[in-house]
This record gives C-alpha cells, structure tokens and sequence, in this order.
C-alpha cells in the first residue's frame, strides 16, 4: 500500500534533521511495507563517497525519492521494494557485499548512514508493535 504524503508533509519531512528523518523512515516503512530506492536502466543508484564505500540510498516514498531524482541521478526513477524482499534479500545482501544505506537523502544531505544489520534491528523492533 504505497504512501503519498502531501506536499505540507513533503516539505515538513524533509526540513527534519538526519536522525529524525530515519525514525520518520522506519515507521512508514513499518507502516506501508515498502521501502524506495531509485534506478535507470543500468541498475540501482549508489552512492559513492570513495572507492571503497557504496551507500544504497533509500526513502519511505516515491515523491521523497523522485525529489532525489536531479543532477547524476536525472535519468533515474523511483521504485518501490516489498518490505519482505527488502528484510529476506537486500539486508543480506547488503551485509554480504559490505554496503551501508544512506537513510533518506535529500539533494544537499547525504541522509543518515547506517549498516544492514542496525537497519534491520530497529526495522523489526517497529515490526513488533503491529503484532
């Protein structure tokens, strides 16, 4: 069930600090199970600080990661990941592969950088208050 937040919320979200918008990004993806990231045809945008380090950026919407969407990332479009896939496939991965997630970027804000694994555990601690 994809989320749209109006634009008041759009922009409220978006004037929140790093760790505020990844709390605000666990809940709804809690909430919503799904989890945005963005791509174009040669596969999913990374975020690349140096050599070593590739960030998977992600967001709790499509219009927060289409806002991401300009300079190197203009060709590139916001998809949605089932909350399953997201907790069985891309967090293994991710620690397999030795990437970290850039929580909720915004254009001059690289997001909050965290590990698979942390992502994951705060993921299902949010998880079990809809049980």
């Amino acid at each position: 069930m994809s989320y749209q937040p109006n634009q008041k919320e759009l922009e409220s979200v978006a004037s929140l600090l790093g760790p505020e918008r990844y709390r605000y990004l666990i809940g709804r993806i809690a909430d919503c199970e799904e989890v945005w990231s963005i791509r174009d045809t040669n596969g999913w945008a990374l975020i690349s600080s140096d050599p070593n380090t590739h960030l998977v950026p992600i967001w709790p919407a499509k219009d927060f990661a289409a806002a991401c969407c300009l300079g190197e990332w203009e060709n590139f479009e916001p998809q949605s990941i089932s909350l399953d896939k997201w907790i069985d496939k891309w967090l293994p991965g991710m620690a397999k592969d030795g990437r970290s997630i850039a929580v909720f970027p915004l254009p001059n804000d690289k997001g909050v950088i965290v590990s698979p694994e942390r992502l994951g555990k705060d993921l299902a601690e949010s998880l079990d208050q809809y049980e």
